[in-house]
């Protein structure tokens, strides 16, 4: 998979093309690694074979259009949705998630989400079918594409730079970052809603 990337992402003119795709379809097809492919092009931008800004530019507005497509769809195609794409336990349980917190903290579960893999779909969806107005749903929406494609390129540049000679090895302790901030944040979250589920009142029992 890292071959491919760095064959495809290889600092020649379209590999911003392909930066940009990848964060696109990223919010529709989780599985799309788009946040290797920035990491790979931070690294390449350290030893000047991209340009850093760029990377940052084009990833961050692949991930505006695809979370705008997402949230358009969400809003338009709801029932259709939940069925094809939200089919499995685990999914639902995120969609529950997001739609919860959506209403509880707006705006800023947009930023969040963007570091969460599948989590950014299900809040960009739930944004478009819960009636989160446009206007708002952009403004942070375009907040979280630069802070996340400026955090994804970062970390491949300062790893490319802390090891000019085996760019691989930065490119690996990038990815390992990335994985681990992902980690800590899926760990805090799963932290906050056991603790919620352990602080409701237990039901009372029925009389008899």
């Amino acid at each position: 998979m890292l071959e491919q990337l760095t064959h495809y992402v290889s600092g020649t003119w379209w590999s911003y093309l392909v930066i940009f795709a990848l964060a696109y379809v990223d919010v529709l097809f989780p599985l799309v690694p788009s946040e290797t492919a920035v990491i790979t092009a931070g690294v390449l931008a350290s030893s000047g074979d991209m340009s850093l800004a760029l990377v940052i530019l084009v990833a961050a507005a692949g991930a505006f259009g695809g979370d705008n497509t997402a949230y358009f769809i969400g809003h338009h195609f709801e029932h259709w949705i939940r069925r094809t794409l939200f089919r499995t336990d685990k999914a639902r349980e995120r969609l529950r998630w997001a739609e919860r917190q959506i209403d509880e903290r707006g705006g800023e579960l947009i930023v969040i989400a963007r570091f969460i893999p599948g989590g950014r779909t299900a809040v960009t969806v739930s944004c478009g079918w819960l009636e989160m107005t446009w206007r708002r749903f952009a403004v942070f929406d375009a907040l979280a594409g630069v802070v996340w494609a400026s955090y994804a390129s970062l970390l491949g540049f300062f790893g490319g730079r802390s090891f000019q000679h085996q760019p691989w090895k930065g490119l690996l302790i990038a990815l390992a970052l990335a994985f681990a901030v992902a980690g800590a944040i899926e760990l805090v979250r799963w932290l906050r809603r056991r603790r919620q589920e352990q602080s409701r009142p237990l039901a009372e029992p029925e009389a008899d």
